[in-house]
């Protein structure tokens, strides 16, 4: 982990350009020796699961750069098992711990896969003769104060069952797109699997077909119903949706499903994505009643077709009703909106300045762009022309990102939204304007109005206020945004969740603020607050949906 000639080498092999690598070091000395490691922090280290932590780097750590690029904090783990422990008595000096695949793929699980997909990659392979049945990631977490939050469960969580208050049939959920974790409800617990990942390659949904047999299998489980994402298109819906059909034309089923499809006893309940946020965080809180969830990550299928992302919904597991979001814009380009933040920046200074803005090179979004580029968006933004409507938050902190100057194009989903996080000056506690504008009509939801927010940033940064000012600023006109939504709908309990709160900061601040005003604040813990949380709240919202329907079993 000292050699930057070394990590470079893995990066390009693994196709990992920046985002931050895992260190193993011997134990809690050496963890010491590269990071800020309290108690708390310590007894989770050593403790049996053995998760990676990500803990704030020390500036005497030693360390390559391009191990963790731009980021304030390492992830740092200890020696979970025997080989481990006789490679770090050996070398002794922190090593690069990552899984053995390449980006979006799962692990290889034996030594002639290993050699096909990583030959390119490895120098040498140590084997042994005992088989691997199934992968399984590290898990990885941070803590906030002595709480650890798991952000990835996997090794040492999972598959262990989380109680739930109410009696559930056996319910299957196939989990979300990416960070993909595949849920079975039975009785008063809900059994997570490990992360399976991005569900972006035929290797990746044939891992997550072997995940589902084995739940099924391990628990002799009878499903009654599958649940599943709202998204047409994401392939765990597509493979429900075949599973529910009895069709083993593009695949074997497992038996339990494959006999109660043929007798019409499997039932399908769509989930919409944002619902299972609230209702995944109520449920691992084990919160009776309903609360104002505060949903926020990058992409999620909309009741109405649109891309939702900046929800806020009051309801439980039985329903919801969304009280606000964040005021709509386009998308350029859709996807490619999500790799390059300079895009959603773009459109949202059309949205404020018109076209006039396309000749603003003092703006490095435009700037960015050449002079064809930048009058092609416009167009797509004016027309709509594969430009979708969003109310995303993640997608908004990719373009306060691309204004203060970070990542016009990210290496890796949250890259410019984890950098700007760490840019925040933690002593700033001002804020930007975030007006809550009520709905425009019965039955819409009010908004969060990010105009004057941008306004102000952006008159910020023609004063010369400093990134890491500005950065403050934003963080904290989100929580305040919360907090008058809290206020407006009147429920004593809000509820967080989201790929939006793995942001340290935005958590800590909107915990704080909404505690001094007397609500209870409910946050994920050991059940991620991104997509790998989605499996449980399938299973609840189903749960809940079969009840009405008086199916018990």
């Amino acid at each position: 982990a000292r050699s930057t000639h070394a990590v470079a080498r893995l990066r390009a092999g693994k196709v990992r350009r920046e985002k931050p690598l895992a260190l193993m070091v011997k134990d809690g000395a050496a963890a010491r020796a590269l990071c800020e490691v309290s108690p708390a922090a310590e007894r989770w280290l050593l403790s049996p699961e053995a998760p990676i932590l990500l803990l704030p780097r020390l500036a005497s750590a030693a360390v390559a750069p391009n191990v963790a690029p731009e980021s304030t904090r390492l992830g740092v783990m200890l020696p979970s098992t025997p080989l481990h422990h006789l490679l770090l008595e050996a070398v002794d000096v922190p090593l690069v711990a990552t899984s053995g695949n390449l980006s979006d793929e799962p692990i290889a699980t034996d030594e002639e896969e290993a050699v096909a997909r990583l030959g390119h990659l490895a120098d040498l392979f140590l084997v042994h003769d005992r088989p691997v049945e199934r992968h399984a990631d590290d898990s990885v977490g941070w803590l906030h104060g002595e709480e650890l939050q798991l952000l990835r469960r996997a090794r040492g969580f999972a598959p262990l069952p989380v109680p739930v208050a109410p009696k559930l049939p056996t319910v299957l959920a196939v989990g979300a797109h990416l960070k993909n974790v595949v849920g079975l409800g039975l009785g008063n617990e809900v059994v997570l699997s490990q992360h399976v990942g991005d569900l972006e390659t035929p290797e990746a949904l044939a891992a997550f077909e072997r995940v589902v047999a084995d739940l099924l299998r391990l628990w002799e489980a009878a499903p009654v119903a599958i649940a599943h994402d709202l998204h047409p298109d994401y392939l765990s819906t597509r493979w429900a949706l075949r599973a529910a059909a009895g069709d083993e034309s593009e695949g074997a089923l497992p038996p339990a499903l494959l006999a109660a499809a043929r007798e019409g006893r499997l039932r399908l309940v769509p989930v919409q994505h944002h619902h299972a946020h609230l209702a995944s965080c109520l449920a691992e809180n084990e919160a009776d009643g309903p609360g104002l969830g505060v949903t926020w990550d990058g992409t999620g299928y909309g009741t109405d077709g649109t891309v939702w992302g900046g929800e806020l919904l009051l309801g439980d597991a039985a329903g919801f009703t969304r009280v606000a979001s964040l005021r709509p814009f386009r998308l350029p380009g859709g996807d490619a909106a999500v790799k390059e933040p300079r895009r959603p920046a773009l459109a949202l200074l059309l949205e404020l300045f018109g076209e006039g803005v396309l000749d603003r090179g003092d703006l490095a979004p435009v700037a960015s762009f050449s002079p064809t580029e930048r009058a092609l968006l416009a167009r797509m933004v004016a027309t709509g022309t594969r430009s979708p409507v969003t109310t995303s938050a993640g997608r908004l902190f990719d373009a306060v990102a691309a204004l203060v100057g970070l990542h016009p194009k990210a290496g890796f989903e949250g890259q410019a939204a984890m950098a700007l996080e760490a840019l925040a000056d933690p002593a700033e506690r001002g804020a930007y304007p975030f007006p809550l504008v009520p709905a425009a009509a019965p039955g819409a939801p009010a908004l969060l109005d990010w105009g004057p927010l941008l306004l102000a940033l952006l008159e910020d940064g023609a004063r010369g206020v400093e990134a890491s000012v500005r950065s403050a600023r934003f963080h904290n006109a989100l929580v305040e945004g919360i907090g008058a939504v809290a206020r407006f709908t009147g429920s004593p309990r809000v509820v967080l969740s989201g790929g939006c709160f793995q942001n340290r900061l935005l958590v800590a601040r909107t915990r704080e603020h909404l505690a001094a005003e007397g609500f209870e604040v409910l946050t994920h813990r050991l059940v991620p607050p991104n997509d790998g949380g989605i499996a449980l709240g399938q299973v609840m919202v189903a749960g809940a949906t079969l009840a009405k329907n008086g199916v018990r079993s």
